[in-house]
């Protein structure tokens, strides 16, 4: 009889517990937060558990550290308090929900008592329903925690809603459900995909298949959804299957390694290098695998992909000409081309080496000049021969995107940029999550000055955790990426002493550059360095490439304004 009591007490777990479990069979192995104190009964569970908890200095770079962490480690999770936690949060998760990175968000909320009563709690706004809400709009799949009988079925329903979806979700767990207990969890049942519906998929590969046989000059295009949906082994197989030339969008940069010799660099339309833009806008058949068609990826929309060459094939539709085949999975559609198509002599298919279609490359030579000043062309062009092999690489919105979008990466260098978001600011969170999934890689980050003051304070956390991050900090004296869009007063800001931060945030001295010789001995250091590297680059205010400008120039016609200098 003892031992059938111990049994059935095993048996039992927290609502808490039984979260925790899930999360770390589905692949979480850090949970990121902010304490508070209606979060505070679950945070004492996190601590008992198999999972890492890494307090970051607030909500919204725990939010950009589950999205930095998920993007590597295929999942991320955060928690905070509810109300002033979740909302200072959410700007994190609505970038995680528009670029497709799932991450579970979780709120410690009042005790279900109060939602009922809804008294003039601290932290709340008189309808207990208005966080939740909000979230619901920028998740997947939302649900607030009733009681031990209920909640595993919820848990699972949200969790598999993630997977499935590679999108956001929500859950709330009131203070009282904590420690509610309910049966402890066996084996996660990973969803599987929808099935393709056979008579669509078949009449897709057929037509497909006739256009790609008769072209003369195909082009693929692999983007973004191969990366959340894990279809880049069979991205690759196709692409050794035909040998077919490939390009990315800056959605989809590092989509595979980038020194695979068919990679013939970043296409983003008129802002694409001469080489790259003419190869895919004169293909006689451009196939099109997981892209998603933002400003960003297609150059301000002057992406010339005549339709009527065309072949869109996203997660679970593809579109030919003027034909659309619904419930015909992306994996499903490549898998069934593979099968089909026959390897193209490489001769035939004019593919160059994408060092002719990359703007900064180790193949080209570097001598530094060391009393110059350096430029941002030249410090990306020195940067190019610094990166590592399999190191991952961060570029916030701006100067630091557009150069480093441009920059051929090494061999199993994966890059991270929120570029069709674009919240300033999300690199931060982002390095601290990705370097925590990632552990081991060389990691190294580029944020303007501007997006640094946004969210600066969580590089203390990058120092705590240990990781090796080489940090560029370029500072051009303001928000150079709203200068291009109109220039006024209001994109200046105070000047920081940014490298003397390293020191109050209890890391080593930080490391300023203004000439190629000063960048030369600062490289020197960090490459023999643990820890974090702070390096603050000194450029000038209008030095930036020539691809931000036009996407200046296309912003400023969008909201009606005179783009650049004097607008």
């Amino acid at each position: 009889m003892l031992h059938q009591s111990i049994q059935a007490r095993d048996d039992r777990v927290t609502v808490a517990e039984y979260l925790l479990i899930r999360l770390k069979q589905i692949g979480v192995d850090h949970l990121f937060g902010v304490p508070g104190d209606f979060v505070l009964g679950f945070f004492n569970q996190v601590l008992k558990s198999d999972i890492t908890y890494v307090g970051t200095c607030n909500e919204l770079n725990a939010a950009c550290a589950a999205d930095g962490y998920a993007r590597i480690h295929g999942i991320g999770a955060f928690a905070t308090t509810y109300g002033v936690g979740e909302l200072s949060a959410i700007n994190g998760l609505a970038g995680a929900f528009a670029e497709k990175v799932p991450v579970v968000a979780i709120t410690g909320s009042p005790a279900t008592a109060y939602f009922r009563t809804r008294p003039l709690l601290h932290h709340t706004l008189g309808d207990y329903q208005i966080p939740m809400r909000m979230y619901e709009s920028v998740t997947t799949a939302a649900t607030q925690l009733a009681s031990g009988e209920t909640a595993p079925a919820e848990i699972d329903r949200v969790l598999s809603a993630c997977l499935l979806t590679r999108l956001p979700v929500y859950i709330s767990i009131p203070a009282d459900v904590v420690l509610m207990t309910c049966n402890r969890p066996g084996a996660f049942v990973f969803p599987a995909p929808a099935a393709s519906d056979p008579a669509a998929l078949h009449e897709a590969v057929r037509e497909a298949l006739g256009m790609l046989n008769m072209s003369r000059k195909p082009v693929v295009i692999g983007d973004v959804e191969l990366i959340r949906f894990k279809l880049q082994g069979e991205f690759a197989g196709l692409l050794g299957r035909t040998g077919f030339p490939y390009a990315t969008m800056m959605l989809g940069k590092t989509v595979l390694s980038e020194q695979h010799p068919q990679f013939i660099g970043l296409y983003e339309g008129d802002r694409s290098r001469d080489y790259v833009r003419q190869r895919v806008e004169s293909a006689d058949c451009i196939l099109q695998l997981g892209a998603l068609l933002t400003d960003f990826n297609t150059g301000g929309f002057t992406a010339q992909l005549d339709e009527a060459k065309s072949i869109r094939a996203n997660i679970r539709s593809v579109k030919i000409k003027d034909r659309c085949y619904e419930n015909v999975s992306l994996r499903d559609f490549i898998l069934g081309l593979t099968e089909k198509l026959p390897l193209r002599d490489r001769s035939t298919l004019e593919i160059h080496s994408a060092t002719a279609g990359c703007v900064h490359r180790r193949t080209e030579p570097y001598q530094p000049e060391a009393a110059k000043p350096i430029t941002i062309r030249r410090f990306f062009d020195r940067v190019s021969h610094f990166l590592a092999d399999n190191s991952i690489v961060i570029a916030e919105t701006g100067v630091s995107l557009f150069c480093a979008a441009e920059t051929l990466l090494p061999a199993g260098a994966t890059f991270i940029g929120q570029s069709f978001y674009g919240s300033i600011g999300f690199t931060v969170g982002a390095t601290l999550g990705a370097g925590l999934a990632g552990p081991g890689r060389p990691l190294v980050l580029f944020i303007g000055d501007g997006s640094f003051q946004v969210t600066c304070q969580d590089v203390s956390t990058i120092i705590r955790q240990k990781l090796p991050c080489a940090l560029f900090l370029i500072n051009n004296d303001g928000y150079t990426i709203e200068r291009v869009i109109c220039d006024r007063p209001y994109n200046d800001l105070q000047p920081w002493r940014y490298h003397r931060l390293m020191e109050v945030f209890g890391g080593r001295p930080g490391l300023e550059v203004r000439t190629e010789g000063e960048l030369e001995d600062a490289l020197t250091k960090a490459a023999g360095a643990a820890g974090l590297v702070f390096i603050e680059v000194h450029t000038g205010r209008w030095d930036c490439p020539e691809a931000l400008r036009s996407a200046g120039r296309s912003m400023a016609k969008a909201n009606q304004l005179d783009s650049g200098e004097g607008c």
